[in-house]
């Protein structure tokens, strides 16, 4: 049998394809049942394709062929992804930044040397594109930077606007603090792994919880204990969250093992009644260092009200509507007893949970951490 040289085959009928205008006679040929639009999202300018985007452009040229073939006009216009991190990092390490900030010494200098270098592997594109046999016209490519293609985007976001469909408010997102920007769902499932985290009990004095317990004397000192990974975000908190159907226990310490964070020196750890979930005792004390006064449904202890952490809490929000709600007991049914103590401590500016229970309740809300992972100014310790 002969032998066959199959990447020559390939390079032959490419060059037929160039040679006849096949491509460009798809376009002008006279398609019976009108226009096919096929949106195409561009690459990214700033990198070399990859074996991703062989794949991904391999499904995409499948669609417009097919429909050709059906008798359609299908226009398939390449196009260049100018905006975001990709050029500006790749220009950033070019002149040596260390973070955002440095961008603004020469804010106009940043954006010329982003522009004049988006487009800097487009021939190496063409060539790629081309040699995986994808009809695609990249002649008359549109570009994200172009002033007619921004110009359509913020007519779309006033149309938007215009129907009522725009609004302003907070999400939880994942954030880079080099970036100061957000991560996708993807980019933060890239490489995951799960890691030891160092974590934190907390004490928080319940100011009416005769309420509630009867039992313990008028005048103790009550706490629930609150485990968190996040230590950072006390600052931030506004409310307790407990399950309204996981049962409670309120004991009495004489001693403990508890490594409870500390923050105020008058505070003692044991002698004192500590609220958590029934489930998780075990987890935190031995029976010798525990006395049960009070089993508790969850649902039992919401609108109880606590001392909050900090004084500076107090200050960023004594001025909201909302102040009000703040440093009580609500119900959540994202609280478990898998881990911690079965009481989660919230900060509506840290989490989806928290924020989601915050709009329902009405809480005030605090972002205390600057985009780089700072405290703000505004925050002069405890």
């Amino acid at each position: 049998m002969p032998q066959t040289s199959f990447p020559k085959k390939e390079e032959e009928i490419l060059a037929f394809w160039q040679e006849k205008k096949i491509f460009e006679q798809t376009l002008t040929q006279t398609a019976p049942k009108g226009d096919f639009v096929f949106y195409d999202g561009p690459p990214f300018a700033t990198g070399l394709p990859h074996y991703g985007h062989i794949i991904a452009g391999t499904i995409k040229d499948v669609i417009p062929r097919y429909k050709t073939m059906q008798g359609f006009r299908v226009q398939r216009r390449w196009g260049w992804d100018c905006h975001g991190l990709p050029i500006e990092n790749l220009i950033e390490k070019e002149k040596g930044f260390e973070t955002k900030k440095d961008i603004e010494a020469d804010i106009a200098g940043f954006n010329k040397a982003c522009r004049d270098s988006v487009l800097r592997y487009r021939e190496e594109w063409k060539t790629s594109v081309a040699r995986t046999g994808r009809l695609v016209d990249m002649e008359h490519d549109y570009k994200t930077m172009d002033n007619r293609y921004i110009e359509v985007i913020w007519w779309i976001f006033k149309e938007l606007w215009k129907e009522g469909l725009i609004y302003e408010g907070y999400k939880s997102m994942h954030l880079c603090p080099r970036c100061e920007t957000t991560l996708s769902n993807f980019e933060v499932t890239l490489g995951y792994k799960e890691v030891k985290d160092l974590g934190v009990t907390v004490k928080f004095r319940i100011t009416n919880y005769e309420l509630r317990i009867t039992n313990i004397p008028k005048g103790a000192d009550v706490y629930m204990l609150a485990w968190t990974t996040t230590g950072w975000t006390l600052p931030g908190n506004m409310a307790l969250a407990v399950g309204k159907d996981i049962e409670y226990v309120a004991m009495k310490t004489q001693s403990s093992k508890l490594k409870v964070q500390n923050y105020n020196s008058k505070l003692k750890i044991g002698g004192e009644y500590y609220i958590v979930a029934r489930e998780r005792v075990k987890e935190i004390f031995t029976e010798e260092e525990c006395e049960v006064i009070a089993i508790v449904k969850g649902s039992n202890f919401i609108g109880l009200e606590y001392e909050r952490l900090f004084d500076f809490s107090r200050e960023q929000i004594k001025n909201d509507p909302n102040f009000k709600n703040a440093f009580k007991v609500y119900a959540g049914d994202f609280v478990s007893t898998e881990e911690g103590t079965g009481i989660v401590h919230i900060a509506p500016g840290f989490g989806e949970d928290d924020y989601q229970l915050s709009l329902k309740e009405q809480l005030p809300f605090l972002q205390h951490v600057n985009h780089d992972g700072t405290f703000k100014s505004s925050w002069r310790g405890c």
